[in-house]
């Protein structure tokens, strides 16, 4: 049965060869700003999820081993490209950010860019990020956001049918989804477009039930 997974990889598919002449150069500032919150250190191991065509590997310190994933082999094919060009060496796989085949605690970093937004269970992919990273590990998220104070009304909700199809979707609240998932938020910084889009560095909390 066709699902909301299988639309997203349709239609990111259809977006590839567009994707950076849409987005590299007005996304540019907001993705440098939320992977300089990151405290990296030399040797970190680091998951890109939803990485797209690979526009955040330019900005991650060249000493790090880099993992990208996404669910769109179109994409994949892009990132995997654009490392070459860059003289990086980056690990790119086709994987659905609701599954990730990593083990527990891999990851000392995970960098969640316009990803919570489009996922269809942002709250399982929240998940699989808190699980693949180590105790002491950092979540980088940057995405539109519904404000943490209200939920969103009537008219928002009714345009987000439409961009939640096309795009993405605009009434999803990042405090409450990234504290239910078991992290404390670091910084929370408005970075374009009046605050719909925000860069936010969240800690891992450990949970009663984490077996590492």
């Amino acid at each position: 049965m066709f699902n909301a997974t299988d639309w997203n990889r349709l239609r990111y598919t259809a977006y590839a060869p567009l994707y950076d002449a849409v987005t590299e150069r007005a996304l540019r500032r907001p993705r440098r700003i939320s992977l300089g919150q990151i405290d990296w250190q030399p040797g970190m191991r680091v998951l890109l999820i939803g990485a797209g065509t690979g526009l955040d590997i330019p900005f991650i310190p060249p000493d790090m081993e880099v993992h990208a994933t996404d669910l769109c082999p179109a994409m994949v094919k892009r990132s995997q490209q654009r490392a070459q060009a860059l003289h990086r060496d980056v690990a790119c796989r086709v994987m659905d950010a609701e599954a990730l085949a990593y083990p527990d605690g891999h990851f000392d970093v995970v960098i969640m860019h316009l990803i919570i937004a489009v996922m269809p269970d942002p709250v399982q992919g929240l998940a699989e990020a808190h699980r693949v990273l180590n105790n002491d590990g950092q979540l980088g998220v940057m995405d539109k956001f519904q404000p943490d104070d209200h939920p969103a009304g009537a008219l928002r909700r009714g345009f987000n049918v439409v961009t939640s199809a096309l795009a993405t979707d605009i009434t999803r609240q990042a405090t409450p989804l990234l504290h239910n998932a078991g992290f404390s938020i670091r910084h929370d910084e408005p970075v374009m477009m009046n605050g719909l889009f925000r860069a936010l560095l969240a800690a891992k909390q450990a949970r009663p039930d984490d077996a590492h």
